[in-house]
């Protein structure tokens, strides 16, 4: 009945085409993953030659040694030999846009001073030759990985080709410094010979510089004596600057009132001549007074005369106003009647013309008594006036006379002002001499005084080096006597040093160096990469993690085109319903694994240690996998499938198929025991390429433990779900 049930299911795949192609189809699955991603990745450096890099030059050159040199240039050329990638020479700016428009995947740049650092060897400061490369990591991150390791290499090779040029030179240097020995040597010989001479001349300057300090000693005492006579100078002759300097301020002083005094006796003279112009016009004008003053005296008295009859006039005027005022009155009495028998109104204007008579009458005797008094009055005053011009008159002529006396003497002082003006311009003028003399004299004393101070102080130095010299001369001759034994032995010297310099050039001139030589110093490490177990290309380092993510994902969706739970009839009993899942599971993940195995050996090429164990570790690990996902899917359904996916999450992460578990994050870490794709992994290397079969084997038989569990967990669970469906129908 297991066999049958077994059989059914295997019909049931082959009468149904959608459920067959599927499946068919999900066999090669392991091959998609592992054989297309393995392909694609099987040896890239292989194509490094196709990946496009910009090489920009800019390198100005420079001169070493006498000699052109274009270390960028070089580069280029060597470059354009390789083919580690594919090389474009581009200038700087189409470089770098088409490296932005991700035309070239990195560029090179060889900057301006890349010759010119190369020369700066022997420099206080030497450069370093510095080479910008420029990755675009966003075009792709790996290439720039690439880019570095290529960089390391075009570094190395720059270097030992420096290095190289350096050693040249310096060989031809060590040539140069030969041939320089020998030269030395032979002057070496002429050293001798002039320190042999050195010698007889020490003795002769011993002698002489003790002569020498005898007479130092002597110069220093008279120097003594000079000081202190110069410091006696310097005293006095300050003194003296002093004393001048007074006597010229006060000389100055007299000066400036001598020229006050000049300016005095000049304004002076200025008003004696402004006096006697001024006596003079007097004298003309007093000659004059008397004359008009007589003519007045002569006015006054008869003023005089006329007041006397205006007093008289006046007082005939005042009695014609009294008897007009009189007749008024009389006028007034005698007109009453008359006055009475006019109308009112005449009468008014009648009486008021009688009153102004009256008033007018009055008011004249008034003012012509009044005018009688002052005309007495004013014939006195005329009298008086008459008598005091005829004495004005009198002191006129007199002080005409004075006045003629002081004219006279105006004109003698005037002269005497004039010399005493031109004998003080004199004195000012000569005073001014003196002034400047003595300014001339008191300059002269300070620097007397200066000098006398620097001749002071200049003795003082003197002193002092002279008695510095008696004792350097002193010391000097002390040092002769070991300058004269200093002599011998350079003279000694100088003969091994002639024979060491013949041994130097005979050795330097023995040096021969060549390309070795030169290669030998550029690159005097040589490294070689013995390795073990060894991987050939990425494909074989890759194999075990896509191979076995290529099984995974095959048992997965093999789940998906399968139905894992549901028989195709009704299955005798629940270990033979799992067994009929599991032959079918069985024998596809045999087929796939094989196809797999075929696939990488046969068509890529991939390099075991053993063939059979090879398709061993594969078959077993795909049927892992499978009792897994058969495992999952069938008691959880759907859910179990979400399950396996997040358990190849897991296993692609921390499986040690890439990266070393070391560099994964130390929480992911332990995961990597508890996951069968660690050891899937473990046990491919191991057969791959380290040979380690009792590793291989480990990681297996761990495998199959988990198969075990997987196989165990799932029969239970059909049994169990036989017993559910079909235990009723079973014991009808």
């Amino acid at each position: 009945m297991k066999n049958s049930f077994t059989i059914s299911e295997f019909k049931a795949i082959f009468r149904n085409k959608k459920l067959l192609i599927p499946i068919l189809a999900v066999l090669f699955i392991p091959v998609l993953y592992s054989g297309m991603f393995l392909w694609a990745f099987w040896d890239p450096y292989e194509q490094l030659n196709d990946l496009p890099v910009a090489v920009v030059n800019s390198d100005r050159g420079a001169e070493f040694d006498g000699e052109a040199l274009h270390i960028g240039s070089d580069l280029v050329e060597k470059l354009k030999d390789s083919d580690q990638f594919d090389f474009h020479f581009v200038d700087k700016e189409e470089g770098y846009r088409k490296l932005e428009k991700q035309d070239y995947y990195m560029l090179v740049e060889i900057p301006e001073d890349f010759s010119e650092n190369g020369t700066t060897l022997l420099d206080d400061d030497p450069k370093k030759l510095s080479l910008k490369y420029v990755p675009n990591e966003s075009f792709n991150f790996l290439s720039a990985q690439i880019g570095d390791t290529a960089m390391k290499e075009i570094k190395a090779s720059l270097s030992k080709s420096v290095s190289e040029t350096y050693a040249e030179t310096m060989f031809v240097k060590i040539q140069e410094m030969g041939d320089g020995f020998q030269t030395a040597s032979d002057k070496a010989g002429e050293i001798n010979n002039g320190a042999i001479d050195l010698s007889q001349g020490a003795k002769k300057l011993k002698d002489n510089l003790a002569v020498l300090a005898e007479k130092n000693i002597e110069m220093t005492d008279g120097v003594a004596k000079t000081r202190a006579g110069a410091a006696a100078l310097a005293s006095g002759s300050k003194e003296l600057s002093d004393g001048v300097g007074v006597m010229a301020d006060k000389t100055n002083q007299l000066y400036k009132g001598t020229q006050d005094v000049q300016s005095g006796v000049d304004a002076l003279a200025g008003g004696i001549d402004k006096s006697r112009a001024g006596l003079e016009k007097v004298d003309a004008g007093l000659d004059s007074a008397v004359d008009n003053t007589a003519k007045l005296y002569a006015g006054s008295q008869t003023l005089a005369e006329k007041i006397g009859e205006l007093q008289a006039g006046a007082d005939r005027t005042q009695a014609g106003a009294k008897a007009i005022g009189t007749g008024a009155a009389e006028l007034e009495e005698q007109l009453t009647p008359f006055i009475g028998s006019l109308p009112e109104e005449k009468q008014a204007q009648l009486q008021a013309a009688i009153n102004q008579i009256k008033q007018g009458a009055s008011g004249l005797e008034t003012g012509t008594g009044s005018l009688s008094a002052g005309a007495g009055e004013l014939q006195k005053g005329a009298g008086t006036l008459a008598g005091g011009l005829g004495q004005l008159n009198e002191g006129q002529k007199k002080l005409q006379g004075g006045v003629d006396q002081l004219v006279d003497g105006s004109i003698q002082l005037d002269e005497g002002s004039n010399q005493l003006q031109a004998g003080q311009a004199e004195v000012v003028k000569n005073f001014g001499l003196l002034t400047d003399k003595l300014g001339n004299v008191h300059q002269g004393t300070i620097r007397l005084a200066s000098g006398a101070g620097e001749l002071n102080s200049g003795l003082n130095k003197v002193y002092d080096g002279s008695t510095q010299l008696a004792d350097g001369s002193k010391k000097l001759a002390d040092g002769s006597v070991k300058l004269a034994d200093g002599s011998t032995k350079l003279s000694d010297g100088t003969t091994e040093y002639d024979k060491k310099l013949k041994d130097a050039a005979n050795e330097a001139n023995n040096v021969e160096a060549n390309g070795d030589t030169y290669e030998m110093v550029a690159a005097p490490v040589d490294v070689k990469n013995e390795k073990i177990n060894h991987v050939p290309n990425y494909g074989t380092g890759f194999a075990p993690y896509f191979l076995s993510l290529g099984l995974f994902v095959g048992a997965l969706l093999i789940s998906i085109v399968y139905p894992l739970k549901e028989p195709a009839n009704r299955p005798a009993s629940g270990m033979g319903w799992f067994l009929g899942k599991f032959t079918v599971l069985t024998t596809v993940g045999i087929i796939q694994s094989l196809i797999a195995a075929g696939i990488l050996l046969f068509g890529l090429g991939l390099e075991v240690e053993s063939v059979p164990l090879f398709l061993l570790s594969t078959i077993i690990t795909s049927l892992t996998f499978l009792a897994l996902i058969q495992m999952l899917v069938t008691i959880l359904g759907d859910p179990g499938r979400f399950v396996a996916i997040i358990i190849l999450i897991l296993q692609l992460t921390t499986s040690a198929g890439t990266f070393p578990l070391e560099l994964i994050p130390s929480t992911l870490q332990p995961i990597s025991a508890l996951l069968p794709m660690t050891y899937s992994v473990a046990a491919f290397k191991a057969v791959i390429s380290s040979g380690d079969f009792g590793f291989m084997w480990q990681n297996l038989f761990i495998q199959l433990g988990y198969l075990l569990v997987f196989i165990v967990l799932t029969s239970i669970f059909f049994m169990g779900l036989f017993k559910k469906q079909y235990g009723k129908t079973a014991e009808a």
